[in-house]
């Protein structure tokens, strides 16, 4: 297996090396949790439909290009969260499936699913179920907006959840400007955190375990994550009782905190306290703006926005952003540009932090994935295997973890139970 640009070292376990997970979701939360805990030495056992797999395998273009340089079944979506996993195709919908999936839960210490609410019930499936044969199980279930309540029913995606959750309703260009109206955030964000709520949910579930010697049921949904993650957005209104409006770049607790014009373009401007807007203001050559009253505190700027952006505005517009960047960080100015994604995997910076890794796959050599973010010191971070081909392991999986003889393996591949 080729790595590069990575943390890994193979000759050292990952933390969570003792640890093996069946995980029975799709798409992207779960999918995501499952990789995060992988990534930290996890056994990760994907559990996929025959002849179709994760949802996400046909989400393209683009695909991956196999060795002979054609698109292969799965697009790049699907390999943005399925690095070190095992594939095994079995037909869930077939009662030698479930029984086999039974099986598997009774050898792993942590089950994740995003099925809706119940669906996994009449397979035998179910924490409940699963519980029974062993207590010591991790059953994490991720839905749109949980098992209780009045839509637990319902089904759930991240832009649904980007809307109801209050996030669209504080993210764009406010009425009156161009371009005006809710914007949703350009990946599937409330997904991602989901997924990473998820994974902490789980290491937690696993250390209480260790105290009492049992396992527990995660119910995660959502719109719950969503509503969590508004942070200061929420308490700015709880505390305030002024509904927060889209102020599209700018911050509703600090100014300035935007987007800024240059000679060439935008820059980002980051200033969070009066230290640095007096760093700011010297360095731009504007003392002046320093002991006016208007803007000398960062309440007294938050009063005063409008005037104050506008001002900054005349004055950034005179450089380029490569000459303010160069300027500002030499004056300790929280400042940077708006960086397309080439851009930013050509930065010095990500490249230095190696957030780019190739792996060797099944279908092609040197694929091209994004790097985990964590770095730890005494168990880094593995890439072991690259994301799966869809059934790739079944064979391997049910060898080793429920000794099945090949004959029989042979039957239930004959009877479309096994893919």
């Amino acid at each position: 297996m080729t790595v590069s640009g990575g943390m890994g070292k193979a000759s050292l376990q990952g933390a969570l090396s003792k640890i093996r997970v069946l995980d029975l979701s799709r798409v992207l939360a779960g999918p995501w949790a499952a990789q995060t805990l992988g990534d930290l030495g996890a056994e990760i056992i994907k559990v996929e439909r025959p002849g179709a797999g994760d949802d996400t395998r046909t989400w393209g273009p683009p695909f991956l290009k196999g060795r002979d340089g054609e698109p292969t079944r799965d697009a790049a979506y699907y390999l943005c969260t399925n690095r070190n996993k095992k594939s095994i195709a079995v037909d869930l919908a077939s009662p030698q499936g479930q029984t086999l999936v039974r099986e598997l839960a009774n050898h792993c210490d942590v089950l994740i699913e995003n099925f809706k609410v119940g669906s996994l019930k009449q397979y035998g499936l179910d924490y409940d179920t699963l519980k029974q044969s062993n207590p010591r199980l991790v059953y994490c279930s991720i839905t749109g907006f949980g098992q209780t309540g009045p839509y637990a029913h319902r089904a759930g995606y991240d832009f649904l959840i980007q809307g109801m959750g209050g996030l669209m309703s504080i993210t764009g260009r406010p009425d009156g400007e161009l371009g005006e109206g809710p914007m949703k955030v350009g990946v599937a964000l409330t997904d991602i955190l989901t997924g990473l709520y998820a994974s902490t949910s789980i290491l937690a579930a696993l250390q209480a375990r260790e105290v009492t010697g049992e396992g527990q049921h995660i119910d995660l949904a959502l719109l719950d994550v969503g509503v969590a993650c508004l942070a200061n957005q929420s308490m700015n209104y709880l505390y305030s009782g002024v509904v927060p409006r889209r102020m599209g770049n700018a911050h509703p607790n600090t100014v300035p905190y935007q987007d800024f014009p240059t000679a060439d373009g935008y820059m980002i401007l980051a200033i969070g306290n009066d230290g640095q807007f007096a760093r700011f203001c010297e360095a731009a050559g504007h003392d002046e703006l320093v002991g006016d009253l208007r803007f000398s505190t960062n309440t007294a700027r938050v009063q005063n926005r409008s005037i104050l952006v506008e001002t900054l505005r005349n004055i950034t517009i005179q450089r380029t952003t490569r000459e303010w960047v160069a300027l500002l960080e030499g004056a300790g100015v929280p400042c940077g540009p708006i960086n397309t994604i080439a851009d930013v995997f050509d930065d010095p910076q990500v490249q230095a932090r190696g957030m780019q890794i190739q792996m060797d796959h099944a279908a092609a050599d040197d694929i091209k994935l994004v790097a985990s973010p964590i770095r730890m010191s005494g168990t880094p971070v593995q890439y072991r295997s690259a994301p799966p081909l869809l059934g790739e392991h079944t064979r391997e999986v049910l060898a080793d973890v429920l000794k099945m003889p090949e004959e029989t393996m042979n039957e239930l591949f004959e009877q479309g139970v096994l893919g």
